[in-house]
């Protein structure tokens, strides 16, 4: 089973069944994703959390429904003015919560965090998906808004953005699991992130090192050796033995050491007398 039905399973078995007003909520936050312009409201989804939750709701408000099978698919169909949910008090935020639960159970998707970080709720009118970024908003959690060609929808593509919007519907054990993957999958791309950046250190240290050899092998070639203040040979003799070394490390094992800068200053001339 997927990440996104998990969760819809874990939102399905929240029990706010006492408060008929968080049930008005989220059978509302239901209705901001379906199509309502006919005098039936026609819900499908092959999630079968989904359509208990569905069920739970309308049966505790009384309402009459059908259901039937299309394909794989549950489709449930009740009429329009059998539902009285207009008097909700978005000043709640219990009741705000439940909203989003519902808009979520209705149309969101979440893709599994160890591919990307992707959350969407598809929203049937404008107006709804105002409604939805609105309440996220109070909860300081951002969305963004993408047009889709027969909807409107909101996503979030950051993952501590998409552990909040979890937390906020009720989803705590998903936010343990998906707060595990995201942590262990950020190590990863830190301790990638620096062996990379080492990597490209050692590189740009081995090629130095390389022109500094040559450079010391044709001082040498042209018999000038010799003719270099000791310094310069001392510190030549040393990149010639340990071609490996950082310069910081040449500075320690000079008779008299340096710092890095130093023995940079050392090497460079040495490149330039050989390229005189």
């Amino acid at each position: 089973m997927s990440f996104s039905a998990n969760v819809k399973e874990e939102l399905s078995k929240i029990n706010i069944f006492s408060n008929i007003e968080l049930v008005k909520a989220e059978l509302y936050g239901y209705l901001l994703t379906v199509n309502k312009s006919d005098k039936k409201i026609k819900f499908l989804t092959e999630n079968e959390y989904n359509i208990n939750r569905l069920n739970k709701l309308l049966n505790r408000l009384k309402v009459n429904y059908d259901i039937k099978m299309q394909g794989k698919n549950f489709y449930l169909t009740f009429k329009k003015d059998e539902l009285e949910i207009e008097s909700i008090d978005f000043n709640n935020q219990e009741v705000e919560k439940a909203v989003a639960r519902g808009a979520f159970l209705g149309s969101g998707s979440i893709t599994e965090p160890k591919s990307r970080y992707h959350l969407e709720i598809r929203l049937e009118t404008q107006e709804g998906r105002k409604e939805i970024l609105e309440i996220l908003n109070n909860f300081e959690i951002q969305a963004k808004k993408l047009e889709r060609k027969y909807s409107y929808s909101i996503y979030i593509k950051d993952g501590e953005e998409i552990s909040k919007f979890l937390a906020l519907i009720g989803a705590n054990s998903s936010v343990l699991k998906y707060e595990d993957v995201r942590v262990l999958k950020e190590t990863k791309n830190n301790v990638n992130r620096k062996v990379n950046c080492e990597t490209a250190n050692l590189n740009k240290t081995v090629n130095a090192a390389v022109i500094q050899i040559q450079a010391i092998e044709k001082i040498k070639k042209r018999k000038k050796w010799n003719s270099l203040p000791s310094n310069l040979q001392e510190i030549g003799a040393l990149r010639l033995e340990n071609p490996d070394a950082t310069l910081e490390e040449l500075g320690k094992m000079l008779s008299e050491p340096i710092g890095k800068s130093g023995v940079n200053h050392r090497l460079k001339k040495i490149i330039e007398i050989s390229e005189e």
